[in-house]
């Protein structure tokens, strides 16, 4: 197998690995498989891989923690932040952070191999301007991110109550898919 056909698919759920696995192996790309921070770290240091998926929320572990582990173990990797609960805070932070972009899930094989590839147009921007609650909504969730998740710690950086805070994520939680 060709080493540019070489993947490192890193996900706690098993189903969705084994379903990615085959259908990237359908377009002849090899993978490897990992399903927590330990596992991708022992992958990537054991095989030649140029492209990684990495899933966001590992059970329990972040993915964004060990995307700067896996791109100083090898500079040269090509990472797609993949995600079920996507928001502009953590794209940014994916990006920040080096990944070469961010999906949510589902998506297709055809759109992961898009995704690594360069974009040739501009990328399709919203006429309109988002709306104050959208605005907010990426606010809290840029402080979310900052305070690693902690809805009290969030809740007193926004000088908000935390029952308050609570029903605003779960109010607009459909902003996150």
């Amino acid at each position: 197998m060709s080493k540019q056909r070489l993947w490192l698919l890193v996900d706690d759920d098993d189903a969705f690995l084994q379903v990615l696995q085959r259908s990237l192996s359908r377009q002849g790309i090899e993978s490897r498989l990992a399903r927590n921070h330990q596992e991708a770290r022992e992958a990537l240091t054991a095989n030649y891989i140029q492209r990684c998926v990495l899933d966001l929320n590992l059970a329990g572990e972040s993915g964004l923690q060990l995307l700067p582990e896996l791109l100083n173990t090898k500079p040269e990797l090509q990472v797609l932040v993949l995600t079920g609960y996507g928001s502009i805070a953590t794209a940014v932070e994916a990006m920040r952070r080096g990944a070469v972009n961010y999906l949510c899930k589902p998506v297709t094989v055809n759109q992961l191999l898009a995704s690594f590839e360069p974009l040739d147009v501009p990328p399709n921007l919203r006429n309109a301007p988002p709306s104050v609650e959208e605005m907010e909504w990426e606010h809290i969730q840029r402080i979310l991110n900052d305070n690693d998740g902690n809805i009290s710690a969030t809740a007193r950086a926004l000088n908000m109550h935390r029952r308050t805070l609570q029903r605003k994520l779960q109010k607009h939680s459909h902003w996150r898919n």
